[in-house]
C-alpha cells in the first residue's frame, strides 16, 4: 500500500501556496522518510491507495480532491528501480488527469542517474530516456539530490532543482570533528569537485585519490595525490554502491598514514554484500542520508549511520510552493 497519513488536527499547514492548496503524496519507495518530511511541514499526506492486478500492473488511486493543488509526490527511483519508477509516473498521471494544478517530483534519490552517456557504440543514455518517462506523465518540476551528474538537470525540459546533502553533512562534521586535524578526500578524479565544495565549507585541505587499473584483470591500484599522513580522512561522494572502492579507498589512506577514515556518501545504495565488506573493512564509519530507505542490514551495521534530509527536503519544499529562492539554501 501506498504511505498514506489520514488528516489529523496538527494545526495549520507550515506552508502556504501562492494559488490554491499544498498536498503531499507518497510513493512506496520510503515512506518513513516521507512521514518525516509530513512532520517538517505541519502536513499530512493525502489518503492515497495502490494495488496491484495479479500480473504486478500497479494501480494507483487519489482519495482526496486534488483540484487546482500544488502537489508533491515524494518517491525515490531506488531498488526496485523500476518499480518505484514505474509507481512514480502512474501516481504523477494519476495527479495530472485529478486536475491538479502543478505537480511536483521529489526524488530523493534518481535511479538511472549512472547512465548519463554513452558509453559505448550502441549503449543508451538510460537517465534521458527516464527523463523524458517523467516529463510525459505530467510532472511540472523536478527536484532531487546531488545528482551523480549535473547535466542530467538539463535532460529535463521542466524546471529541475538539484538539492545538496552538504549542509546537513558539514553540521554533522562540525559537531563531531576536530577540524583542524581533518582532511577531505575524493575516492576518484570525478568526484573532486563535490569534495573541494564540501572541503571549502570546513575550511579543510583536500586530497583525492587516482584510481586505476594498470591490466585487464588485476585489481584497482589507488595511488593517493595529497599528504594525508597524521589527518582524519574523510572520504565524499553522491553514491556508494558496492563499497569496493570506498573500502580499497580507505587502506590506501591508512597506508599512507592517515589516522582515521571516514565516509561521507549522500545515496546508500549498498547493494549485494556491500553492508558486510563495509563492515569487515577498516572505515571507522560509514555516514549516508536516508535519501534511500536504510535496510535493517544497514542500521544493525556498527559502522553505518543514517543522517535525515527530511529537513532539508522540506524546506525546500516550502520553498517550492511559496515561490522563494531554493537556491540560498546552499549559499
Amino acid at each position: 500500500m501506498l504511505k498514506s497519513v489520514s488528516p489529523t488536527s496538527r494545526g495549520e499547514a507550515a506552508i502556504t501556496a501562492k494559488n490554491g492548496s499544498i498536498k503531499l503524496v507518497a510513493g512506496n519507495s520510503n515512506p518513513e522518510l516521507a512521514a518525516q518530511i509530513s512532520s517538517v511541514l505541519n502536513l499530512p499526506l493525502a489518503k492515497a491507495s495502490v494495488r496491484r492486478f495479479a500480473d504486478n500492473e500497479i494501480f494507483v488511486e487519489i482519495l482526496e480532491n486534488v483540484r487546482g493543488s500544488d502537489v508533491f509526490i515524494i518517491q525515490s527511483t531506488s531498488y526496485p528501480a523500476n518499480d518505484h519508477l514505474m509507481e512514480l509516473l502512474i501516481i504523477t498521471d494519476a495527479l495530472r488527469r485529478a486536475s491538479a494544478r502543478r505537480i511536483t517530483a521529489v526524488i530523493p534519490y534518481f535511479g538511472y542517474a549512472r547512465q548519463d552517456r554513452k558509453v559505448g557504440s550502441r549503449s543508451p543514455i538510460s537517465a534521458k530516456l527516464v527523463s523524458n518517462l517523467i516529463t510525459h506523465a505530467g510532472a511540472d518540476r523536478v527536484m532531487t539530490l546531488d545528482l551523480h551528474a549535473g547535466q542530467i538537470q538539463g535532460f529535463f525540459d521542466i524546471p529541475t532543482d538539484n538539492l545538496y546533502a552538504s549542509p546537513v553533512m558539514v553540521k554533522d562534521i562540525k559537531e563531531r570533528f576536530d577540524l583542524t586535524n581533518v582532511m577531505v578526500v575524493s575516492p576518484d578524479v570525478g568526484g573532486v569537485v563535490r569534495a573541494r565544495g564540501l572541503a571549502k565549507r570546513i575550511n579543510a585541505p583536500l586530497a583525492n585519490i587516482d584510481k586505476r587499473r594498470e591490466r585487464a584483470g588485476e585489481s584497482d591500484v589507488m595511488n593517493v595525490i595529497g599528504d594525508v599522513a597524521g589527518y582524519t580522512c574523510i572520504l565524499v561522494d553522491d553514491i556508494v554502491d558496492s563499497g569496493g572502492t570506498l573500502v580499497n579507498a580507505a587502506d590506501a589512506l591508512l597506508a599512507n598514514g592517515a589516522k582515521d577514515v571516514y565516509a561521507y556518501i549522500t545515496h546508500g545504495v549498498l547493494s549485494g554484500g556491500a553492508v558486510a565488506r563495509i563492515t569487515s573493512s577498516r572505515l571507522k564509519e560509514l555516514v549516508i542520508t536516508d535519501s534511500i530507505q536504510p535496510t535493517d542490514a544497514m542500521r544493525k551495521a556498527p559502522n553505518i549511520r543514517v543522517l535525515s534530509i527530511a529537513s532539508l527536503i522540506g524546506e525546500a519544499i516550502g520553498r517550492t510552493a511559496s515561490e522563494e529562492s531554493v537556491s540560498s539554501l546552499f549559499d
